[in-house]
């Protein structure tokens, strides 16, 4: 086992993102809240853009899984190659894309992408899909990490109001590459309850570093209660 998966086990991985138009969109705010997510106790960090993952990687001493959200078509999680070499160059330990059945803007395979990733940048790489065929699919074509980030998030798949808790239990019954829970984890019950489903590793962003929607949460429970 590579010694920097072996270092997320049954821990906390702290997605750090935001995007254009949000109050907290810019390389230094991300760099921030990693470093704060860092003092919490993550075991690692999950961050989107590349001057994000520059900065993040040269103030956080942990494992970083980066990725690159691009363009408008059903794959744009790292949606090609030079995405995800760019990922990897940035300073991504660990390269997340799109591990779907769905087409890739640039043609090339699940299996292709991910080869040239180790190969051209020693690099190793996260598939993030959305059922249990997408998943042993993955593992297959040389994935170092399963996530079950978009489950929900396909034309073909139903969202849930909590973590797919259920594709977590399958696909590590299923494939022996580290599977990592990811998606709509909101609570540390929601944590706990993926690690006990099979998960190594847990990867929770909304429900701690996007202080729009937890405020949300508060002020909509609240208007229930009135």
């Amino acid at each position: 086992m590579n010694k920097l998966i072996e270092q997320l086990r049954h821990r906390l991985v702290v997605s750090c993102q935001a995007y254009p138009g949000e109050p907290m969109r810019s390389p230094d705010t991300m760099r921030r809240v990693a470093l704060a997510a860092a003092q919490g106790g993550a075991a690692g960090i999950r961050a989107q853009g590349l001057a994000d993952i520059a900065a993040i990687r040269q103030a956080v001493d942990l494992p970083l899984i980066g990725l690159w959200k691009d363009g408008d078509d059903d794959v744009f999680i790292t949606p090609t190659l030079e995405h995800a070499l760019s990922v990897a160059r940035a300073g991504a330990h660990v390269v997340a894309l799109d591990g779907t059945a769905r087409p890739r803007p640039d043609c090339r395979t699940l299996r292709d992408t991910i080869t040239a990733v180790h190969e051209l940048t020693g690099a190793l790489v996260m598939a993030d899909c959305s059922t249990l065929a997408e998943g042993i699919a993955a593992a297959a074509a040389g994935a170092d990490l399963v996530g079950t980030t978009l489950s929900g998030y396909t034309a073909y798949t139903s969202k849930q109001p909590g973590p797919d808790l259920d594709l977590v239990a399958r696909l590590s019954t299923a494939i022996d590459v580290p599977v990592v829970a990811e998606g709509r984890i909101h609570t540390p019950a929601h944590a706990a309850q993926a690690l006990r489903a099979g998960a190594w590793t847990v990867v929770v962003g909304t429900a701690i570093t996007h202080p729009t929607t937890i405020t949300g949460w508060f002020t909509s429970a609240m208007a229930d209660a009135r």
